[in-house]
């Protein structure tokens, strides 16, 4: 295993790969130094002296200002590292073509819908219209289970504590949502269940949901019906019988579409897990398939890298939006647009935004970007697609869903059990964290830094991806856990 990473031969600073005692002596590239105090792993040092108001760079790029004189083998975090983030800015496009190139297709086992879309799952999905009535959603998802049998692989409830008391754009958001996800190829079957008296009901919920087929899609307004259970269940088995026709057949790897979140960051992140996910990216992207990387937030300080590769002027500028707009969401609220990185993530050596969005955007690859969306906007290209949507883990996770993300890769060096609407790969940026949390993480890209490589890491979790689209369930999924949480912004009558 490797005991220090430099990232990039213009770095300042390297990364610890296990924790260094104060005293080594590390060689770093052909730099000789010696640690003058404790380095814990993920966690950097100064490779030179670096003066206070110098650029500290890592991965090639500025992630903050030295506070003070940093001495060459001294530890550097957030007591001596300032961010060099500031408000809304002007941008100039410089594009960078890609070299990306055409491979062989690939295929996995799926699920063929009657409108040609595809799902990875054929699951029957109970999706309230409203908070109220959470309570009678859970109660049936517990009492449905009965028809999980043949092909039907789930019946999933999905409550949330909106749908009444909204207004503006966050009624809207909610509305889109709440179609994005009957509208999702993963269900085989849906009941949408809904109150009565509630802003965002039934009928109005149809004009957002658009056509839909009456097999697949069913209604029940619990104020209409004497017993809303019985009502309900009746077509839930009608759901069940919907769903159980389809089976799973040979689809082209083109078709999926996969969502691509971090969390609980750290040191390694950027290292390991985010570039074996982009080379992840690059490698789908290659077969005619489809990303989609979000949490805009933490693209702030190395949106430029995103925004250079977009493919048209166009694209160019709808990124310059999707961040200033974000910067401007943050302002508004009177917050400042750098209140990142996490504690979590300080642990595990980040300490500033810049640091973690560089970290962050590995993610993405190299491919061009070819689509810019906003929040739940569904997909429109193949290729890597940006979506506006927070950093927060469930509503970021969600909002890859309700895209049309088939399922979603999260990086963590940290570790976290929550799911997403879809299947979510947990992948873990070190093997402690991998053996610690087994029960929580899918795969593993700490042995980048032990006996392997991104490009081998990237095969093997292309791999696991078809796997898991072809019905291999992710830990989430054998635990039970199925989550989904809407994007709050506006206010709560």
């Amino acid at each position: 295993m490797q005991d220090i990473i430099r990232i990039h031969e213009d770095d300042n600073v390297a990364v610890a790969l296990r924790p260094i005692a104060k005293g080594e002596t590390l060689d770093v590239n052909g730099i000789l130094v010696t640690t003058i105090e404790e380095i814990l792993q993920g966690h950097k040092f100064a490779v030179r002296p670096v003066k206070a108001g110098e650029e500290v760079v890592k991965y090639g790029f500025r992630i903050g200002y030295a506070k003070e004189d940093i001495e060459s083998g001294q530890w550097i975090h957030v007591h001596n590292l300032k961010t060099a983030l500031g408000d809304v800015l002007d941008y100039t496009y410089e594009p960078k073509p890609s070299a990306l190139k055409e491979t062989e297709h690939a295929y996995f086992d799926g699920f063929r819908r009657a409108d040609g879309k595809v799902g990875v799952r054929n699951e029957i999905w109970i999706v309230p219209t409203v908070g109220c009535v959470n309570s009678i959603a859970q109660a049936l998802e517990k009492e449905a289970k009965k028809f999980v049998k043949g092909t039907v692989e789930d019946v999933i409830s999905f409550p949330h504590p909106y749908g009444c008391s909204q207004m503006g754009d966050d009624q809207e958001n909610t509305r889109k949502v709440l179609a994005d996800m009957i509208n999702h190829p993963n269900a085989a079957g849906v009941l949408v269940l809904g109150l009565g008296c509630e802003n965002s009901n039934i009928p109005i919920l149809k004009e957002y949901i658009g056509e839909y087929d009456e097999q697949r899609v069913k209604f029940l307004q619990c104020q209409d019906v004497d017993d809303e259970m019985e009502a309900a269940m009746a077509l839930l088995e009608e759901l069940a019988v919907y769903a159980g026709a389809f089976s799973r057949e040979a689809i082209d790897a083109a078709e999926l579409i996969i969502g691509m979140k971090c969390g609980g960051s750290d040191g390694l992140s950027g290292i390991t897990a985010n570039p074996t996910v982009g080379a992840f990216s690059d490698l789908l992207i290659s077969k005619g398939g489809t990303t989609i990387l979000t949490e805009v937030p933490e693209m702030f300080g190395a949106e430029t890298i995103l925004m250079n590769r977009c493919e048209t002027p166009e694209l160019f500028e709808k990124t310059v939006s999707l961040i200033n707009d974000f910067k401007n969401y943050f302002t508004s609220h009177n917050q400042t647009i750098y209140e990142n990185p996490s504690p979590g993530n300080k642990k595990g050596g980040i300490s500033t935004l810049e640091d973690k969005s560089l970290g962050c955007t590995q993610k993405s690859g190299s491919a061009p970007v070819k689509g810019v969306l906003a929040y739940a906007q569904p997909i429109k290209v193949k290729g890597l697609n940006l979506l506006s949507a927070p950093g927060n883990d469930l509503v970021a996770s969600t909002a890859l869903a309700v895209s049309g993300a088939h399922i979603v890769l999260f990086t963590t060096g940290r570790g976290t059990p929550f799911a997403s609407p879809v299947p979510t790969v947990k992948i873990s940026s070190n093997s402690t964290l991998a053996g610690h949390k087994n029960n929580w993480i899918d795969f593993n890209a700490g042995p980048v830094v032990e006996d392997s490589n991104i490009e081998e890491m990237a095969q093997k979790l292309f791999d696991y991806v078809l796997e898991v689209a072809s019905g291999k369930k992710v830990k989430a999924e054998e635990a039970g856990f199925h989550d989904m949480a809407i994007f709050k912004q506006g206010v709560t009558l």
